[in-house]
């Protein structure tokens, strides 16, 4: 009679008595699971996510033209030109220091990819005399005295620059704004101009 009275009660209550030892089945297994560490996916997280800002603490940058050893270089973050400069060896012999000491911006900070060129007196020579082709021309008279002088964008006046294709008072002036430049490229990766205008005037202009 005990028996039947167990078994009765058992079907009775059977669903609340199922719940509660499922709860209680959970509850070791969460614990188990806790202490056995397998939640341990926090701390490669953290691991990946300091490889990450590692990474990030890093850029590459070119130097080329009238230096002892051009080539690419990784360097921290925050790194200047100077840093660049040491890292190359420095100016080499024919290199043009009274353009450098005019127009380069030692402690500019370099951007990743960014290129720096060095110019050589005798680059410099060059595109003089291309400019002086016609005896008595000046370097003053930009492309409005010779259609094969280079406007150079270090020195030339808003109204040098306005003569540019393209490139009218307002574009003229975002370049004298951001003067100097290392390179021409760097009329577009310091904002001055747009790549599609830069396409239109990079044959027709020059940094030295």
């Amino acid at each position: 009679m005990q028996g039947f009275d167990f078994w009765q009660l058992f079907f009775r209550f059977r669903f609340p008595l199922l719940i509660l030892l499922s709860g209680l089945v959970l509850i070791l297994f969460g614990t188990f699971v806790y202490k056995s560490g397998m939640f341990g996916d926090q701390t490669k997280i953290e691991v990946l996510e300091s490889v990450t800002e590692s990474q990030e603490k890093e850029i590459t940058a070119e130097v080329a033209g009238a230096v002892l050893r051009p080539g690419v270089y990784k360097m921290p973050l925050g790194s200047r030109t100077e840093d660049l400069l040491i890292l190359s060896g420095g100016f080499s012999g024919d290199a043009d220091r009274v353009w450098s000491d005019k127009y380069l911006n030692r402690a500019a900070k370099l951007t990743d990819g960014q290129k720096l060129y060095i110019p050589s007196v005798s680059d410099h020579s060059n595109t003089l005399s291309a400019k002086t082709s016609d005896g008595d021309q000046t370097i003053s008279s930009g492309i409005q005295s010779d259609s094969n002088a280079l406007v150079n964008i270090n020195t030339a006046s808003l109204n040098q620059l306005d003569s540019l294709p393209g490139i009218g008072q307002v574009y003229g002036q975002n370049i004298i704004e951001h003067r100097p430049y290392s390179n021409i490229e760097e009329l577009v990766s310091k904002g001055a101009i747009k790549q599609s205008l830069f396409d239109k005037i990079k044959n027709l202009i020059s940094v030295y």
